[in-house]
């Protein structure tokens, strides 16, 4: 099991407390400085079962500066997606965490972590 966290962020010290808590085995990847390839992100959402502006923090500033409110969100656009997620990893929501048997989830809840931890 994998988690992908900034330290910074409240919902990501919940999902490594409840991990620690439930004695899990997983790795830390600090995605903010040990950033995801474009294929990497392509095999996360793939795991996941999403888009990736269903995982893209649109409220980050940069976010704006780039101005995905008016990016198309079809199979044409997803490449220049997931390229802006590679290139501005805030923009990834977090925590992510891929679970031993190939799915992944968002952790942003207990339930979710937990969904994890049974898989």
């Amino acid at each position: 099991m994998e988690i992908w966290i900034n330290p910074a962020c409240s919902k990501c010290r919940s999902a490594l407390t409840l991990l620690d808590a439930e004695g899990a085995d997983y790795t830390v990847r600090r995605y903010l400085e040990d950033v995801p390839s474009p294929d990497e992100i392509r095999q996360v959402l793939g795991r996941l079962g999403l888009e990736p502006w269903d995982i893209t923090r649109t409220q980050e500033a940069v976010a704006e500066e780039l101005g995905l409110k008016d990016w198309a969100r079809d199979a044409g656009e997803r490449d220049r997606w997931i390229e802006a997620l590679a290139a501005h990893p805030k923009l990834i929501q977090r925590p992510i965490i891929t679970a031993e048997d190939g799915t992944a989830v968002v952790g942003r809840s207990e339930e979710a972590v937990r969904d994890a931890l049974a898989r």
